[in-house]
């Protein structure tokens, strides 16, 4: 199968099963990003209640388990991230089309809220393991939260590598580079994903072209996973 007729299919498949499972995890995305959504447009945003859904849509999709730091945290390690993501130099990056990704100034902000949540997240994570961690802060965490809150990039876990791996789509670690690829890769075939997309809405959220990415290249991932256990 090509790469675009198993991604569209994969992407269908995922977002039919979140609309079959009431309180699934998959709507735990919807949520958060609902909420951040409202609050780019909001004088007095809730910082402590946006705090919490991101927290808890992080937990829904794996990074309050294992080693991850931030499981020794509570939720509000997450405001001061909130309150960067909420200025308004990164409205431009809410729900990102992929043709935007080519813009000079889209790709400098993408490399500044990247580098500003790892920056945040650095000394947490050296205090809870007690000494200086050399490797850098998980781009796994870092891009869950730019798809949580903002829906400009794909969230670069397990499943999601795997699923690009498999079509050689874009490399497999996160990078602007990647994201350019991916962002080549949908407008290549623009049409076909937008008619798809158009159909993946719940109530007033439309799902942003990076989520059809996110999650068609992770469930793509997750049945290869599925089917080599078998």
């Amino acid at each position: 199968m090509e790469a675009i007729d198993e991604l569209i299919c994969a992407a269908q498949t995922f977002y039919d099963d979140a609309r079959a499972n009431e309180n699934g995890r998959s709507r735990s995305w919807e949520h958060c990003y609902r909420v951040f959504r409202d609050a780019r447009t909001d004088t007095s945003p809730d910082y402590d209640y946006l705090s919490l859904h991101l927290a808890f849509y992080l937990a829904s999709w794996g990074m309050y388990r294992g080693s991850c730091f931030i499981l020794q945290k509570d939720y509000k390690v997450h405001t001061p991230i909130v309150k960067e993501i909420l200025k308004p130099e990164y409205d431009c990056l809410f729900g990102l089309a992929c043709a935007d990704v080519r813009k000079s100034e889209i790709q400098m902000k993408l490399k500044t809220v990247y580098g500003n949540i790892a920056e945040h997240f650095g000394p947490i994570r050296d205090q809870v393991a007690g000494r200086a961690v050399p490797s850098p802060v998980s781009p796994i965490l870092i891009t869950k939260i730019l798809m949580g809150t903002l829906g400009c990039v794909p969230a670069y876990d397990r499943f999601f590598v795997d699923g690009i791996k498999k079509h050689k789509v874009t490399t497999q670690e996160y990078s602007l580079e990647s994201v350019r690829k991916l962002a080549k890769f949908y407008e290549e075939h623009n049409d076909r994903l937008e008619e798809a997309r158009r159909g993946m809405r719940t109530d007033d959220l439309i799902y942003p072209q990076m989520k059809l990415l996110d999650m068609g290249f992770w469930q793509i991932g997750f049945e290869k996973d599925a089917a080599g256990a078998k």
